[in-house]
């Protein structure tokens, strides 16, 4: 069972990830039949339904269309409370699988997907930077196609029956991208026409990323810039300067422009003061460098202790504060340790 569990956990979550991260024209009457069946599976005549380019424009369409609106979430409540109704049953089958099915279902299904889905519907509602999104947040957690994968892994592993309401959910998912339900109206945006991904690890986690364009681009041109799964600005893509890095208030997005910039071209062009190097002994063979930044901290550039996907290992940089000289005793600051603790470590990753 372990194997053959293992096989369908794996299969399933290539198969959902394909659906999260589909560019394909929506299937407009397929979304809207579904949708129609779930509005009367809570009580509700099906809605009419305002098709829109992208979850930013779903903020442009008006009133009562717009997302967000007070009136929405009734509706939204009621979906949810079937959806919770549905993931008890799933819950309650995935108890009957036994262990070993069930950390299949975990290890090689839930975790890697669990992760994609949730930093790209992060990326994309930080994008929109509308309250509106951080509010609605819940309600797409509730679309995630994570419980719809659990509920398909769980089914064809304990050979359970069909329930053709989540067949409805399925079908949805299946057909257009976020959808936000109103007791008139639907809002419905199409997928994106272009996404652009990176695998983050050994157990096939997908990251969005591209380092010279969007990482999402929807069909009215609104776009998603990503590096390694950071959401950045497009000009830490297109046209990273020392100027602009400096005067960058956040910190992952400085970090990921240098990156961008290169670390070699950063330190010499800023005029980073090389203040010492050591051996790093939780990376061995690689060495740890300090800079003075002239300001209030300094800057710790190591390289990281695993290989990428592609076989190179990335250099990063870390700040640490301005008072640190030994670069042992910096690198130890960052994992919480002192530098004599950080130099018994056999390895880090």
């Amino acid at each position: 069972m372990s194997v053959l569990a293992q096989r369908h956990a794996a299969t399933i979550r290539e198969e959902w990830l394909g659906v999260a991260l589909s560019t394909m024209p929506a299937d407009r009457p397929a979304a809207e039949a579904a949708i129609s069946e779930l509005y009367r599976l809570i009580g509700l005549r099906p809605p009419r339904f305002r098709w829109v380019s992208s979850p930013f424009a779903a903020l442009h369409t008006g009133p009562p269309g717009q997302p967000g609106r007070k009136p929405e979430f009734t509706v939204t409540q009621q979906l949810s409370a079937l959806r919770a109704g549905l993931q008890v049953d799933i819950d309650g089958q995935h108890g009957r699988l036994g262990a070993a099915a069930n950390q299949a279902i975990s290890e090689h299904l839930l975790q890697s997907l669990s992760q994609t889905v949730t930093r790209m519907s992060s990326l994309i509602t930080a994008e929109a930077n509308a309250e509106v999104f951080s509010r609605d947040f819940n309600w797409q957690r509730t679309l995630s196609v994570v419980w719809l994968a659990h509920a398909e892994a769980v089914r064809r592993i304990g050979n359970f029956a069909v329930d053709e309401r989540i067949t409805l959910w399925e079908q949805v998912a299946r057909s257009c991208g976020w959808w936000w339900p109103q007791p008139e109206v639907c809002v419905i945006s199409e997928r994106p026409v272009l996404a652009r991904t990176e695998v983050s690890d050994e157990r096939g986690e997908l990251r969005l990323h591209c380092p010279d364009g969007p990482a999402l681009r929807y069909r009215d041109g609104w776009t998603v810039h990503a590096w390694h799964g950071t959401r950045v600005p497009e000009w830490v893509l297109a046209d990273p300067t020392v100027a602009r890095i400096d005067a960058e208030v956040n910190v992952e997005v400085r970090r990921c422009a240098i990156e961008r910039f290169g670390w070699p071209a950063y330190i010499e062009e800023a005029g980073m003061r090389l203040i010492a190097t050591a051996p790093d002994p939780g990376n061995p063979g690689f060495e740890l460098r300090l800079y003075d930044m002239r300001r209030s901290f300094n800057v710790l550039v190591a390289v990281n202790g695993s290989l990428e996907r592609d076989g190179t290992r990335r250099r990063y940089g870390l700040t640490v504060p301005g008072g640190f000289t030994d670069p042992v005793a910096a690198a130890g600051w960052t994992y919480g340790l002192t530098g004599a603790q950080y130099a018994l470590l056999q390895r880090r990753t």
